[in-house]
């Protein structure tokens, strides 16, 4: 049996002529299409809403890092739908709507329960499952969703969430540290997870642990931050890194993402000296550890040479050669400006080849930046299309001059610029594949852009409800699942986020739908949201109506986790037909090598564009090369998303170096016999 690699080269030589061209034009148009007309979904007229008891149903940084700023168990494989499981057989009853698959999770001892608190009647969205129904009452229980029902509950507290929005708690993934100022503006805006992918650490062992000592009311997590790592060899913003340089940095990240960083994270633009080599090492690195790569892309204008198209198409080609997750920050500053339909269709497309490429957008139509940045670098007025007068320095009324300009520039003031066409916003909202992301977080200075206080709540008010730009479904979606989803395959934490059902996090956000606003301004970026009545953070209420709890300081690490090949892993074998195959443990599920498959008259063929194996029963066997052998000690054992599929089975792989592992108990759902005596597993 060829190995997957094999399969990969002659996936991508033999099916990007066909199936690019027909994924691009019917997924891609297709569903672009559908995606923009969507329209807001109905809403109920919001009433007042009453709490009471009984029975009832270290410095953040502006919009980027400036040349790299100092920052200060749950087992993998927890969560996810059908994680390390085989799916069963397709049957012939009518499909349920979500509502109904909820109800059917409600035993008489969910509704025996009494709970530390009870929403009630409120309108709960659940991304994940698309649910989106009005009426139901959720059971919150040390710090964890215990139910969602329209069937009555008992608690010791009871929030009436009548006429309001019951949604998880928000995901701001491209954040910065979790200042002590800047989280309560999270909180405010409805934030229940401060993730700073846009800068982060360089040392993020220290990082968390500082954080964890700090007890902010948020849960917090990093990346490790390239662009800053970079300072300790002393190196200029034009400098590229020497080869040795390089590989010493590559060990430290290696060390950074055992020790819990999210992924890594780069600001090119801020520091062009970074170069190809930099990137492609590290980025392999990412690929290996299963991590994303988070990009402020090197060019955001319009204007030769180097053009913001270039920068995006930059990123996708280090994404195809390294095989490494992407994500690119704030598309509508850097990357899509003033080029945003073309920009968003080059992802698509490599989206459709089968590449993890991401994006992110904040939502107002100016960025703002450290007047000293290399972003004003001469020239600075052609490329962004505006002059002196378009630039307003935060916390202030005042607009410059080019004399003011060059006085703050020394001084390194954070200005905003009125730069971003608006018609760009609306197109980066449109896109299936971009989240929302603020970029920034309120500074004791209170120097900083609106969007530090005012990002999720603006989206909800401008987008969503009055402009229409999507439906509060995907609107939702984007702040909260979409983020858990980006970060979630080695940080299991963020599978318990971003959902709200059963078993989920109690990460919760009540807002009036006809109410929801941004308040902050450049001129009071401090100023916070309007229309968020509740804010629940792991179970308990940080924010009831805009009275903040200060001593509910709940906000727990976000850290990625690796599970290695080892002594503890080994579960024994699987015995089929004279042959012998290692079994894995991994998450209480027990593995073994899919190749073992093709052996016994099965035919794997791989999708590179949707990472799935297609099984078939063939005649005959093949040779299965090493699924035979028990994988190295050490080897990470990673959860890709990758799928086998026959017929209507289907489960997810267990990655390990270049093999990929089935579920044993998937092999039931091929008809075959899989038994256990307690130290082996026999198929007759």
């Amino acid at each position: 049996m060829s190995s997957r690699q094999d399969r990969n080269k002659r996936g991508r030589g033999s099916m990007r002529g066909i199936m690019v061209i027909a994924i691009v034009l019917v997924l891609g148009f297709a569903g672009y299409l559908a995606y923009s007309m969507t329209q807001e979904d109905s809403q109920s007229p919001g009433n007042t809403v009453e709490q009471g008891s009984g029975n009832g149903g270290t410095g953040g940084n502006a919009e980027d890092a400036n040349n790299g700023q100092a920052g200060g168990t749950n087992a993998p494989g927890s969560g996810g739908e059908n994680a390390g499981e085989g799916e069963g057989e397709a049957t012939d009853k009518p499909e349920q709507t979500p509502a109904e698959l909820l109800e059917a999770t409600v035993t008489e001892a969910d509704l025996a329960k009494e709970y530390d608190i009870v929403i009630t009647g409120g309108r709960v969205i659940n991304p994940e499952t698309k649910l989106d129904q009005e009426g139901l009452n959720v059971g919150v229980t040390d710090g964890t969703v215990g139910v969602v029902t329209s069937k009555t509950l008992k608690g010791k507290k009871t929030i009436d969430a009548k006429g309001l929005v019951v949604s998880p708690g928000f995901i701001d993934n491209l954040s910065y540290d979790p200042n002590p100022l800047g989280v309560w503006q999270k909180i405010g805006d409805g934030v229940t997870s401060n993730i700073a992918m846009h800068g982060g650490t360089s040392t993020p062992k220290a990082w968390y642990a500082h954080y964890e000592r700090d007890m902010p009311p948020v849960h917090f997590g990093a990346s490790y931050f390239y662009t800053q790592a970079r300072n300790q060899f002393k190196l200029s913003r034009y400098d590229a890194a020497k080869p040795e340089q390089i590989a010493k940095l590559r060990e430290q990240a290696e060390e950074a993402l055992n020790n819990g960083a999210l992924g890594i994270s780069f600001s090119l633009e801020y520091v062009p000296g970074i170069s190809a080599e930099e990137i492609i090492s590290l980025m392999e690195l990412a690929n290996e550890y299963n991590v994303p790569v988070y990009f402020h892309g090197r060019y955001s204008d319009a204007e030769a040479p180097g053009t913001e198209l270039e920068g995006t198409q930059e990123l996708i080609d280090y994404g195809e050669k390294t095989g490494a997750a992407v994500h690119i920050d704030h598309i509508n500053s850097t990357g899509g400006t003033f080029s945003m339909q073309e920009a968003l269709g080059m992802i698509e497309k490599a989206r459709a080849e089968g590449y993890d490429i991401t994006a992110c957008v904040y939502p107002y139509d100016y960025w703002g930046t450290y007047l000293n940045s290399a972003r004003f670098d001469e020239g600075w007025q052609e490329r962004f299309r505006i002059s002196y007068d378009d630039l307003q320095i935060a916390g202030t009324t005042e607009r410059l001059t080019k004399e003011s300009f060059a006085k703050y520039q020394k001084e390194g003031k954070l200005a905003v610029a009125y730069a971003i066409p608006a018609e760009a916003v609306v197109q980066a909202f449109q896109a299936p594949f971009v989240m929302i992301g603020s970029d920034a977080i309120l500074e004791p200075s209170n120097n900083n852009h609106p969007r530090a206080s005012g990002t999720f709540a603006r989206t909800l008010g401008m987008y969503v409800r009055d402009q229409k730009v999507m439906s509060l479904m995907d609107g939702i979606a984007k702040l909260s699942l979409m983020p858990a989803q980006r970060l979630e395959k080695q940080a299991p934490a963020l599978r318990k986020k971003g959902r709200i059902a059963k078993g989920m996090d109690a990460d919760i956000v009540i807002f009036n739908p006809n109410t929801v606003t941004d308040k902050s301004t450049v001129e009071n970026p401090e100023l916070m949201s309007a229309g968020i009545d509740y804010v629940l953070v792991a179970g308990q209420v940080v924010l009831d109506h805009g009275t903040m709890n200060k001593k509910v300081r709940l906000g727990e690490p976000l850290r990625s986790q690796f599970q290695r090949v080892g002594a503890n892993t080994a579960a024994g074998t699987l015995q089929w037909e004279g042959a012998s195959y290692p079994v894995l443990s991994y998450n209480q599920a027990s593995y073994v090598d899919v190749e073992a498959l093709a052996e016994h008259g099965y035919t794997l063929t791989w999708d590179e564009v949707t990472k799935t194996f297609a099984l078939a029963k063939g005649e005959g066997g093949q040779t299965a090369g090493t699924a035979g052998q028990m994988p190295k000690n050490g080897e990470l054992m990673l959860e890709r998303g990758y799928r086998v599929v026959s017929g209507e089975a289907s489960s997810e792989l267990l990655s390990i170096g270049k093999r990929e592992f089935a579920p044993v108990s998937f092999l039931t759902t091929l008809g075959l016999a899989a038994e256990n005596d307690g130290d082996a597993w026999t198929i007759e």
